[in-house]
C-alpha cells in the first residue's frame, strides 16, 4: 500500500498558490484493508475513504470505461493491481494529474509540470472527450489562473468544440451546471468562464440567452464597446473588481438579456428591454438550477438598473417604489447588492471603467434617510392598520424629498 498527494494540492503547491484541500490516492490497497485501518468509507460511486484522524478523503487508485452518456456514465475498476500513472491518466488536465509521494518528489507521467511553467491548461489524454463537465471544469480553472496568465490550449479547445458538435453537453445535469458555474463566478476573472463556454460553444446549449447577445449592437455613445455580449462581459469584470459574491456576479451577468431579443429593425436601441429580460432571466434561472435568491436578485437588476442610473433624475415616489420593490427597509444587503450590480454595468463599458457613480451614494443615502423615520412614534401618535402604512409612507416621501433638494 502506497499513499501520494495528488491534483490540486500538488497544482497550487507548485504555483505557489493558496490551496484549501488535499487529497489522496491509495495504491495497492482495497476497501477491506483500509476499513481495517480504520479509514471511513464514504464513496458511492467508487472506493473513497476518510482519514481516522485528519478526515481527509483518501481514494484507492482507480481506472474508469466509458459505459453511457454525460457525467455519470462511467464504469469504475479499483483493483490493487491499479497503477498510480493509470489513475493519474483518467485525469482532466495535466496540471492536475501530478502526484507527490510522502518524501516530496513528484510524479508527472504526462508533461503537467511543463504545462505548469508554460501557463498550458491541456487535456491529459483523449478520453477527456468522454466526460462533458470537463468542459466546464476547463472553463472554470481558466477563470481562476487568468490572471496569472494561463490559456487553454489549442488542442484542448478544439476537443471541447468536437464534444458540444456530437451532443455530449447535453447530458448535463443541471445541478452539476450550477454548480461548476457557481465556482466559477467565484474564481478571480468569472468572465474568462463565460468568454471560454462560448469559443467552444458550449454556451448556446447551456445560457442560450447569454449567448444571444453577443454580435447584438447598442448605441455607440453610450456603449462604446457597441457589442452587447462584450458589454456584459466587462460588466462582470467591473462586478469581479466590487464584490466577490457570487449572488452579484450572476445577477450583472443576467442584466441585460432582453437586448438579446430586441428586434433588428430597433437597433441599437433597446426599448423595454428591461421588461423582455424578466422571462428570459426566469428560464436561465430554471435551467441552472439557480437558488431563489440568485433568481430574485437577477430579476429585480434586470427589471430596475436603469432606474438606477437615472436616480438623480427620478421623483421621489418613484425611488421610493423601487425601495418598496427591492424590499430595501427588511433586507438593506439586498438594497446594497442592487447598487453594485448597477454600478458595475454603469462601469462595465469600454472607457467607463474608472467614471464615477455618484447614483450609488445617492442610493444608499435615500434608504439610510428612511430609514430614520421614528416607526414607534407613529404608532405612538394613534396611526394603526392601512393608516399607519400610509403616514410611514409619507415621512419617507419627505425625506426623500429633502434628499433630493439637497442634491440639487
Amino acid at each position: 500500500m502506497k499513499i501520494f498527494l495528488v491534483g490540486g494540492a500538488v497544482r497550487d503547491k507548485l504555483l505557489g498558490y493558496p490551496s484549501t484541500e488535499n487529497d489522496w490516492v491509495v495504491t495497492g490497497s482495497s476497501p477491506d484493508a483500509m476499513q481495517a485501518l480504520g479509514y471511513t468509507p464514504v464513496g458511492k460511486d467508487f472506493p473513497v475513504f476518510l482519514h481516522p484522524h485528519t478526515k481527509e478523503e483518501y481514494a484507492l487508485a482507480r481506472t474508469e470505461r466509458k459505459s453511457g452518456h454525460g457525467y455519470g456514465g462511467f464504469t469504475f475498476y479499483c483493483g490493487e493491481n491499479v497503477t498510480l500513472e493509470e489513475d493519474l491518466r483518467r485525469r482532466d488536465l495535466t496540471i492536475n494529474a501530478i502526484a507527490e509521494t510522502p518524501e516530496g518528489e513528484l510524479v508527472d507521467p504526462y508533461g503537467g509540470q511543463q504545462d505548469l511553467q508554460n501557463r498550458l491548461l491541456r487535456h491529459v489524454d483523449p478520453a477527456f472527450a468522454e466526460d462533458p463537465l470537463r468542459i466546464l471544469r476547463v472553463a472554470r480553472f481558466a477563470a481562476r489562473y487568468h490572471h496569472l496568465g494561463f490559456t487553454v490550449a489549442p488542442e484542448t479547445l478544439q476537443l471541447m468544440q468536437h464534444m458540444v458538435d456530437i451532443g455530449e453537453v447535453d447530458h448535463l445535469v443541471k445541478e452539476r451546471v450550477w454548480k461548476e458555474t457557481e465556482r466559477a463566478l467565484g474564481e478571480q476573472s468569472p468572465w474568462i468562464y463565460i468568454d471560454l463556454l462560448r469559443q467552444c460553444g458550449a454556451l448556446k446549449v447551456l445560457m442560450p440567452e447569454v449567448d444571444a447577445l453577443f454580435g447584438v449592437p447598442q448605441t455607440a455613445t453610450h456603449h462604446p464597446e457597441i457589442d452587447t455580449g462584450i458589454h456584459t462581459l466587462l460588466s462582470l469584470q467591473q462586478a469581479s473588481l466590487l464584490s466577490e459574491q457570487t449572488l452579484i456576479r450572476f445577477a450583472v451577468l443576467c442584466h441585460d438579456l432582453g437586448k438579446g431579443t430586441t428586434p433588428e429593425a430597433e437597433w441599437p436601441r433597446h426599448i423595454a428591454h428591461e421588461t423582455r429580460s424578466l422571462p428570459l432571466v426566469k428560464r436561465l434561472a430554471d435551467r441552472l438550477a439557480a437558488p431563489r435568491e440568485y433568481r430574485e436578485l437577477a430579476l429585480l437588476v434586470a427589471e430596475f438598473h436603469t432606474h438606477a442610473h437615472r436616480a438623480l433624475e427620478l421623483k421621489p415616489a418613484t425611488v421610493l417604489k423601487v425601495l418598496k420593490k427591492l424590499d430595501a427597509f427588511r433586507r438593506p444587503g439586498r438594497w446594497e447588492a442592487f447598487i453594485l450590480c448597477c454600478e458595475a454595468d454603469a462601469r462595465g463599458r469600454t472607457g467607463f471603467e474608472q467614471r464615477d457613480y455618484p447614483q450609488a451614494d445617492y442610493l444608499r443615502a435615500a434608504l439610510t434617510h428612511c430609514q430614520q423615520i421614528d416607526a414607534k412614534a407613529i404608532a405612538a401618535a394613534g396611526y394603526t392598520g392601512a393608516a399607519f402604512g400610509e403616514e410611514i409612507d409619507k415621512q419617507r416621501l419627505q425625506q426623500l424629498t429633502a434628499l433630493k433638494e439637497k442634491n440639487h
